[in-house]
């Protein structure tokens, strides 16, 4: 099972001359784009986190978020379960030597974020 961030989420029709008047969607003739509306997500509850089993690794020059949800969670499209629960959305955010937490399992993790 792949639940995507995006799943259930507004899909926004963009028509705006700042968009569709650029050179390159000139250039591909698009009159459009497509949106996302910006997801919603809800940190778990202190109900869920009694559920949520903590994994720490230590944070080493070369680390990926990619890497570790493919290590805890075998999909690496589930990097940003670990960016949002450590609430650091770049990999720049953190520095060698500091602790970053894996929350497991992804099915209650996804659970408290308001996804299943």
């Amino acid at each position: 099972m792949t639940i995507s961030r995006y799943d259930g989420k507004t899909k926004i029709l963009n028509t705006a001359d700042s968009y569709v008047s650029s050179a390159i969607f000139r250039k591909r003739g698009a009159k459009q784009i497509n949106h996302y509306a910006t997801p919603t997500l809800k940190q778990p509850s202190p109900e869920d986190m009694i559920n949520i089993e903590r994994n720490t690794r230590v944070w080493e020059t070369g680390t990926k978020y990619f890497n570790l949800a493919y290590e805890f969670y075998g999909d690496p499209q589930y990097w940003w379960v670990i960016a949002w629960f450590n609430f650091r959305p770049l990999e720049t955010d953190f520095r060698p030597g500091d602790v970053v937490v894996i929350p497991t399992p992804l099915e209650t993790v996804l659970s408290g974020f308001g996804l299943l």
